[in-house]
Order: structure tokens, then C-alpha cells, then sequence
């Protein structure tokens, strides 16, 4: 249940570019074709799949404070921390290059219409925001980390393939000159950001059942109290 819970908070509540406004630049600028945005996505969605995992590992046994007292007891005080931005940037190149290599290989009209944002997936920051949330949220399993890492990556091209899509139509119909371009582009993905907003009742709805049964609960508590003081009161009365 975790995982799952995990897997679709990430793509739909805590969506990269929805949620956090990360990648945009790559975003904005290769969303102008379904074909390129596909490719893009898909290379998004390899290497956060692979960077996330990679870089929890990272995290777990080099970088955390204690984290290399399984070199032994006098390592424990080791804090490598200030190294995370450096070592999750590092894992994240040595990714992009490897992505790099093989669509130039097997596609390379794809790797020429994608042209400079292929390479510039290394420094992309939904890339390096999705490490980063990783560790922030302190994800407890390599297992939770790879499904983090696979659903970010989903959110992210479910994103720009959609508002591809939409601007792929949005080329034949009548835009006022004032909103042409990028314009209509924010507006579209600020109401797309809106409707995804609404998928966050989807994990909080449980949540607020609780407080209320335990409101019901102190209420019918002091009624049962008020009930007894009266009964003893009419008792001593009597007496």
C-alpha cells in the first residue's frame, strides 16, 4: 500500500512541474511537438529512475551523518553532507552522458531535435529536485526510492507531453496576437497546475475522518460527565 500511495502522490499531488514549478526551461521550450516531448519524457523518466536510487544509496551509506560506521566504529563521526550537491550532480551526468550516447546511437533525428536540452537533462532541476526531495522526505527503502524516482519521472512527462498536445491544437486556432507563444503556454499550464491541485484530496480525505470520530468521541465523553455530576447533585440533594 505504500508503494502505491507513493507512486500516485508523486505523479498527480507532488507533481514535478505542477506542484514545484521544476524543469521548466526543458519544459517550455521542447513541448512544441508530441514526438520531441515523448522522447524528452522518456529520457526524464529513465534517468530519475535510475539517479534517485543511485543517489539514496549515496545518501544512506556515504553521506549521512554516521552513515560510514559500516567501514567501522571510527568512521561513525563522519559527517559527508556538505558533499551531497557535488556527489547527486556527479551521479546524475554520468547518467545524462549514458542516455546521451544511446539516443544518438539508435535515434538520431530524435537527439537532433532535441538538440542542446538532451545534455542539459544533467542539469535540469527536477533531476536534481527529485535526489533532493529523496532525501528530504527520508525515504526509508531503495525499493521507495526507485518508485520515487519512476513516478516523478512519469509526472514530469505526463506534463510536458499534455501541454504538447494542447499546443500542438492550440497552432490552428485563433489565440489573440497579445498571448501567442509562451504566453497562452503559462496561462494553459497554470490551469492544468489548478486541475492537478485538486488531486490532493485523494490521500487527505481518510485524514479528516479521524478527527472527527475523536471529536464525536470527547463530546459523548462530556455529555456521559455532565450526566453523572447532575446525578450526583440530585442525589446529595436528596440526601
Amino acid at each position: 500500500m505504500e508503494h502505491v500511495e507513493l507512486f500516485f502522490k508523486s505523479i498527480f499531488i507532488d507533481n514535478m512541474v505542477f506542484a514545484t514549478f521544476l524543469g521548466m526551461c526543458s519544459y517550455l521550450a521542447v513541448s512544441k511537438k508530441v514526438s520531441t516531448a515523448v522522447g524528452l519524457g522518456a529520457a526524464v523518466i529513465f534517468v530519475l529512475a535510475i539517479t534517485v536510487p543511485l543517489n539514496w544509496l549515496l545518501d544512506q551509506y556515504l553521506l549521512q551523518p554516521g552513515a560510514l560506521s559500516w567501514l567501522g566504529a571510527e568512521y561513525a563521526d563522519y559527517d559527508l553532507s556538505f558533499l551531497s550537491f557535488i556527489m547527486f550532480i556527479a551521479t546524475i551526468a554520468t547518467m545524462v552522458q549514458l542516455v546521451e550516447i544511446v539516443v544518438e546511437k539508435f535515434s538520431p533525428s530524435l537527439y537532433n531535435s532535441l538538440g542542446i536540452f538532451l545534455p542539459l537533462i544533467a542539469v535540469n532541476c527536477a533531476i536534481l529536485g527529485g535526489s533532493l526531495f529523496m532525501q528530504s522526505r527520508e525515504i526509508q527503502t531503495f525499493g521507495l526510492a526507485f518508485n520515487y524516482g519512476v513516478a516523478s519521472g512519469i509526472g514530469w512527462f505526463l506534463a510536458i507531453l499534455a501541454i504538447a498536445a494542447i499546443r500542438e491544437k492550440i497552432r490552428y486556432s485563433n489565440v489573440p496576437p497579445a498571448l501567442r507563444g509562451l504566453g497562452i503556454t503559462f496561462i494553459i499550464t497554470g490551469l492544468m497546475a489548478i486541475g492537478f491541485m485538486s488531486f490532493g484530496g485523494m490521500l487527505t480525505g481518510g485524514d479528516e475522518e479521524a478527527p472527527k470520530e475523536e471529536k464525536t468521541a470527547k463530546v459523548q465523553e462530556s455529555v456521559e460527565d455532565s450526566n453523572k455530576d447532575k446525578v450526583a447533585n440530585n442525589i446529595k440533594l436528596n440526601e
